[in-house]
């Protein structure tokens, strides 16, 4: 289980910037996210950012996942335990399941960023994808070989360059999704990840069996 601090984790996410600027002397605009830190200053609206759900509005447990692209023990859970939990309870309309993104560094934001590119339509289907490819693309090399193994996963899921382009040149965007993760993360007292709330009850990262019996002990069977 991988351990957080959130203003550390915000303030070094955001500023991506800083470090490319100061290590590459190639055109800024050809990496993304460099200029964050130079984005105009604007307030940040965090109501402008999508809750990403699967499951109905109205299924009587809520989950709540907190999970970074880049922690392991988060790609182990979604492609082991959550493909059972979605199967059993989250498509049969028990459990309402949100997903919030933490960032530990700028690869995740970069990812999440990949991941929300094309609306909320595709978000859990190019999640599956950084997921699966998860020990591939963090371990590419660099920034600029990690960024084109995520643009790779976001042409894969049919988004074209232009687009992928724009998504992570939004430095305005990436600094308003932190902010959003901070916010979240600080009231709901997320301390490791991955973590869930079930019914605002916060649980820690564990087997399907025991998230099994909790989800059917709030449903009451």
């Amino acid at each position: 289980m991988s351990r957080i601090a959130t203003g550390i984790c915000a303030a070094v996410a955001v500023a991506a910037g800083g470090y490319w600027l100061s290590t590459s002397n190639s055109n800024s605009a050809s990496y993304p996210l460099i200029s964050s830190a130079q984005a105009q200053e604007a307030e940040l609206d965090t109501s402008t950012v999508v809750e990403m759900v699967q499951g109905a509005d109205d299924a009587p447990v809520e989950i709540i996942e907190y999970a970074s692209y880049t922690c392991p023990h988060c790609a182990n859970f979604h492609t082991g335990p959550f493909k059972q939990l979605k199967k059993d309870f989250i498509d049969t309309g028990k459990v309402k399941f949100i997903y919030r993104e933490v960032y530990f560094d700028r690869y995740g934001l970069w990812a999440s960023m990949v991941a929300r590119c094309d609306g909320p339509e595709k978000f859990f289907g190019i999640s599956d994808l950084i997921y699966d490819g998860q020990s591939e693309w963090t371990k590419a090399g660099g920034p600029a070989e990690i960024v084109d193994e995520l643009r790779k996963i976001g042409r894969l899921a049919g988004i074209d360059n232009d687009q992928l382009e724009a998504c992570l040149q939004d430095g305005t965007r990436a600094q308003t999704l932190v902010a959003w993760y901070q916010e979240n993360a600080e009231r709901d007292g997320i301390q490791a990840t991955p973590s869930f709330l079930v019914n605002g009850k916060q649980v820690d990262n564990q087997s399907y069996e025991e998230f099994k019996q909790l989800i059917e002990a709030e449903l009451g069977s």
